[in-house]
């Protein structure tokens, strides 16, 4: 990646994390999926930084981690060529699916952050160049990073759109 990226600031200085970092929304591993989904809606965001009851950063949550959870592959409706009797039994077998089905989004939305967060949280520091930052997403194939101070705590978020925005 050439460093289109790094642009000025106001000073005159090539422009750092900490110029465009964000106050991060948080979850924490003890929530609900479905509090997750609400919390992604209300603030328009697609991932969050993960915080243990103690504030430390433990991973992150994407809306890929949540869809993963809820993805139900169900093979027996797959029918080819269906004899008669396939045909009587297909209405109540398909309603006996949508109500497994059902059951499993009900316990889906129950499954706790911890259990689906990615745990390997590929973190910035708050003077690290925006060029920097662009390479490391792009490197690793993510969407935010989240920022840390020298003690490893959480004072920002960086996402591609800040990273994009900051180019105007």
């Amino acid at each position: 990646m050439r460093t289109i990226l790094n642009k000025l600031n106001i000073n005159g200085e090539i422009m750092l994390i900490k110029d465009i970092m964000k106050k991060p929304i948080v979850v924490y591993e003890d929530n609900d999926l479905i509090d997750v989904i609400r919390l992604f809606r209300k603030n328009k965001i697609s991932g969050a930084p993960v915080l243990n009851k103690d504030g430390k950063l433990v991973g992150i949550i994407s809306e890929s981690d949540i869809v993963k959870t809820i993805v139900t592959h169900n093979e027996d409706l797959n029918l080819i060529l269906p004899s008669p009797l396939d045909l009587i039994e297909l209405p109540l077998k398909t309603a006996l699916k949508i109500e497994e089905f059902m059951e499993d989004l009900k316990n889906a939305l129950k499954t706790k952050v911890r259990d689906v967060m990615t745990r390997k949280v590929i973190v910035a520091k708050p003077d690290m160049t925006i060029n920097d930052a662009a390479k490391l997403m792009v490197k690793n194939n993510i969407k935010r990073l989240p920022v840390v101070d020298d003690e490893g705590n959480l004072i920002g978020i960086v996402t591609r759109g800040d990273l994009i925005e900051a180019l105007i």
